[in-house]
């Protein structure tokens, strides 16, 4: 098992990890905010041992990126993400994005992977994508004031406010009938407290303002769309399935229940669906 950094265009190191089989199929995942790429160990360990290579990598700002000062903003995530597979020479790869990290592999697929041939297929998991924000493109969004509400907790209180999503609507724990893991909430706080506050706070700009329609458009190779109904940070009728009428011949899947945070509480099932479709 590998782990190191790369250094982008601008200069900014940005940790990774490569392990599996240099010739597999390589399968690159892109993490959510404010994580780090430790929240796909349920993935990677899958697909590792299905004989895939994979690679996870932090966004700037991020786990064990470099905490720098600008460009946490999307065409920045995407660039970033781009050094990562050129310096890696990843080809035929999968592209596997959750929540930001979906809008994250959604711009890198439809402005650097398709020409060159880098890419074989995108999976949306939970993603942001088309634009968070309610509008015109997303009627069933959600209003500015939450996201600044976001923001003010965030600066005030970061620690507790990460507690508070964390043990709450992230993984459906606020549910009645939820079964609680609190490895789960302190791994998940442990990412986040990890990472830059200010890379958190401009993030979330990025992540609820970006709008992304031009991209889902774009996109030509085999895509996966996956969200749970039950899903308290995105909501799925302005995401998933706005995501699978905009990408031509996408497949789209809606799990009953399921929350946000579906990757960790529900690897069981999504494992062998993502897998199914890799090998379809």
């Amino acid at each position: 098992m590998a782990e190191s950094f790369i250094t982008t265009q601008d200069g900014v190191e940005i940790f990774y990890k490569d392990w599996g089989p240099k010739d597999a199929q390589p399968i690159m995942f892109h993490h959510g905010w404010p994580l780090s790429s430790d929240d796909w160990d349920a993935q990677m360990m899958f697909f590792v041992n299905k004989g895939y290579r994979v690679v996870a990598h932090d966004r700037r700002g991020h786990g064990r990126s470099a905490q720098v000062s600008e460009g946490h903003d999307m065409a920045h995530y995407a660039a970033d993400a781009a050094a990562v597979t050129e310096a890696l020479d990843l080809k035929n790869a999968i592209h596997i994005g959750h929540s930001t990290g979906g809008g994250e592999a959604l711009a890198y697929v439809a402005r650097f992977g398709q020409p060159q041939g880098r890419v074989a297929g995108l999976v949306m998991v939970a993603a942001v994508p088309p634009i968070m924000l309610k509008g015109a493109i997303n009627p069933e969004g959600t209003p500015l004031a939450v996201f600044d509400d976001f923001r003010k907790q965030l600066a005030a209180n970061r620690a507790q406010f990460f507690l508070d999503v964390a043990s709450g609507p992230f993984y459906g724990f606020n549910r009645p009938d939820a079964k609680v893991y609190p490895g789960v909430i302190n791994n998940w706080w442990r990412q986040g407290m990890n990472g830059s506050i200010k890379a958190h706070y401009e993030g979330i700009k990025a992540f609820s303002e970006t709008d992304q329609t031009a991209d889902l458009k774009a996109v030509t190779v085999p895509t996966l769309v996956l969200q749970g109904d039950d899903d308290q940070i995105v909501p799925y009728k302005g995401a998933a399935v706005l995501q699978a009428e905009l990408v031509s011949g996408s497949k789209l899947k809606i799990y009953p229940g399921f929350p946000h945070g579906m990757l960790t509480t529900h690897a069981d099932v999504i494992n062998p669906d993502i897998l199914a479709f890799i090998q379809g």
